[in-house]
């Protein structure tokens, strides 16, 4: 099985006996968003602007290939219905609270990977 991650930034996933390392791939999937200008909010005398976004289509997702899993954010995973696309693991944190890492991988699709 192999990783290819197509997030912004390299990943580090902890598994059960060991970590691994995924560069990112220079290519990155997103979902399209719009978003329609809703009535605003006043906060402490600051008026908020407030949106609703509708998701779109996702872009730059490249077909299925036998062995490969398709690392890419929680949005774009839930957006598509297929078992090699996953998302990073629940986070982990320094003592700053910096994403240093995710424990495993998140499926939107059960079937197990391609």
């Amino acid at each position: 099985m192999k990783i290819k991650n197509l997030t912004p930034h390299s990943l580090t996933i902890v598994g059960a006996y060991g970590t691994i390392s995924v560069p990112a791939s220079g290519i990155v999937a997103r979902l399209a968003v719009t978003r329609t200008a809703l009535a605003p909010v006043i906060v402490d005398g600051v008026e908020i602007a407030v949106s609703l976004p509708v998701m779109g289509e996702v872009t730059d997702l490249p077909v299925a290939e036998d062995g490969v899993i398709l690392v890419v954010s929680a949005l774009v995973a839930g957006a598509v219905n297929r078992p090699d696309v996953m998302s990073p693991g629940e986070l982990i944190r320094d003592s700053s609270g910096n994403v240093i890492g995710a424990k495993g991988l998140c499926a939107y699709m059960v079937g197990g990977a391609a």
